[in-house]
């Protein structure tokens, strides 16, 4: 019985599943409060995104002229969102 006990005391095999348990719980843990983190921002985007889109004309070109002469005449009107060209 003492035997017994003595051997259960030095094996070692239980405690490599303890160490990937406690890893596997902290790797879970991180990527949950990466993911709270991360999620406010995401949503903004997403939400700025939609807004553009849904704020966007389909068939309205910001430029509207001869491209062939390499001079673009600029549109009478212009989306309110759209970057102006800067050489």
């Amino acid at each position: 019985m003492t035997n017994l006990i003595k051997n259960f005391a030095k094996s070692e095999s239980g405690a490599v599943t303890v160490d990937w348990v406690v890893l596997t719980a902290a790797m879970v843990g991180l990527g949950l409060a990466v993911m709270a983190v991360v999620s406010t921002g995401i949503e903004s985007l997403s939400n700025d995104i939609a807004t553009g889109l849904t704020n966007t004309q389909i068939g309205s070109p910001t430029f509207n002229g001869n491209f062939a002469s390499g001079t673009p005449t600029p549109d009478a009107t212009p989306t309110p969102d759209a970057d102006p060209i800067v050489d």
